[in-house]
């Protein structure tokens, strides 16, 4: 299984960006997808994710300015990211679980990482 995410960039604060990931390989179903953040210096943080059922859990900085989807039928998962301030700056990751069988245990992947930065 790959993941290609893409759609970061260079903006100025309270601008905005939309993050995407598609998975591709051998997929039975895909459980949580979610995307992670690592700003230089730190550790990586969980911005957001959304189970299967489409239940959404933020981190507190973002709630109110970024919103995560998916679609199921493209393996693929969404992050529109508004009101950006450089906070938000750093390497955006997406993390899928797939299950790669209907008796497969799931296993976690993630992509690239996609660099976004935000200019005071």
């Amino acid at each position: 299984v790959q993941l290609q995410a893409s759609g970061g960039g260079l903006v100025q604060a309270g601008g905005c960006l939309k993050l995407s990931c598609a998975a591709s390989g051998t997929i039975f179903s895909i459980n949580t997808m979610g995307w992670y953040r690592q700003a230089p210096g730190k550790q990586r943080e969980l911005v957001a994710h959304i189970a299967r059922g489409s239940t959404t859990t933020y981190a507190d900085s973002v709630k109110g300015r970024f919103a995560i989807s998916r679609d199921n039928a493209k393996n693929a998962v969404y992050l529109q990211m508004n009101s950006l301030n450089p906070e938000d700056t750093g390497v955006y990751y997406c993390n899928f679980v797939v299950r790669q069988g209907l008796l497969g245990t799931p296993s976690e992947y993630w992509g690239q990482g996609t660099l976004v930065t935000v200019s005071s």
